[in-house]
């Protein structure tokens, strides 16, 4: 049974007539054209649904429309509830620093304004935000820019962040360049201290090696985390340096300072979604953007 033609029989016999129903549906179509579709259900029935005239149902057709009636007679009112829901509903993905240390206080001032607000908060990395946006499980993520965006995304930057060391409070150093010394074999420069950080294949990882290697800079990683907490913690435990990035506002541990790095590439940080953000979320990105200009303003 075509489902089309089945709603079209539904508001026929709900207007008791063809005439009625093309002025009363919801959507636009022509008196002959659903004439033609009644008939086909008719003749893919088998049976007759009404009489014209005087317009009256056949004992089929009011079988039909008992069935057809709890469906058809439902969709506005479940449509208002599933956009009702949905409009008070915000999925967002972003880092666990970005999650515990930013967004709490964001969010509070959104459900203080919507007290019927549902949050969906998942933690993410950075490879992950192009399958959860497409996938349509969340409606925005907060993560790194970096190289070209997947057809379909859009983008707002929201911060940039220098690179960074985090150094013991020992170290005296106030420049990167104090943190280094010759290399007699190869020529060029090696770090003073063991070195804290992440993975190869992490971002920032790979954005620090490319500045040490246009400086000419042997600096491997001794001590690799997975988290740029734990790189933090490390340093406070007297491993060496480790990498980072500059954060306004964010507090470091006792025995432990950072040293920005403004020659270098900065860490771009914003929010990423596809197609049309729908209220709750454009709000969200707009205060987004208000927090962050707060940020770069205590840098």
């Amino acid at each position: 049974m075509n489902v089309h033609h089945l709603e079209l029989f539904f508001y026929v016999a709900k207007y008791e007539g063809i005439t009625a129903a093309v002025r009363k549906m919801p959507y636009g179509i022509q008196q002959p054209a659903v004439s033609g579709q009644i008939l086909q259900l008719e003749k893919e029935l088998g049976v007759k649904l009404f009489n014209r005239r005087p317009f009256a149902l056949t004992p089929e057709g009011e079988r039909l429309y008992d069935f057809a009636y709890p469906f058809f007679s439902r969709l506005d009112e479940v449509e208002e509830q599933l956009k009702g829901e949905q409009s008070r509903h915000l999925r967002i993905a972003a880092s666990a620093s970005v999650l515990r240390n930013h967004l709490p206080d964001l969010l509070g001032e959104l459900r203080a304004e919507m007290p019927g607000m549902k949050l969906t908060l998942l933690e993410s990395e950075p490879t992950d935000v192009h399958n959860l946006l497409t996938n349509q499980k969340v409606d925005i993520a907060v993560t790194v820019l970096h190289g070209r965006l997947a057809e379909g995304l859009r983008y707002a930057e929201l911060l940039k962040l220098p690179l960074a060391f985090h150094l013991p409070t020992s170290e005296k150093g106030k420049k990167f360049e104090e943190l280094l010394e010759d290399d007699d074999w190869k020529k060029g420069k090696i770090g003073k201290l063991p070195l804290i950080g992440l993975p190869p294949h992490e971002l920032l990882s790979k954005m620090m090696q490319e500045e040490f290697d246009s400086r000419n800079v042997d600096w491997p990683v001794t001590v690799e985390v997975s988290s740029l907490d734990t790189v933090i913690d490390y340093v406070g435990r007297g491993f060496g340096a480790g990498v980072g990035v500059a954060v306004p506002g964010d507090k470091l541990p006792k025995g432990v300072r950072s040293m920005s790095l403004p020659d270098f590439q900065p860490m771009v940080v914003g929010a990423l979604w596809q197609g049309q953000l729908k209220p709750i979320a454009a709000t969200f990105l707009e205060r987004a953007k208000v927090r962050a200009a707060q940020l770069g303003a205590l840098a």
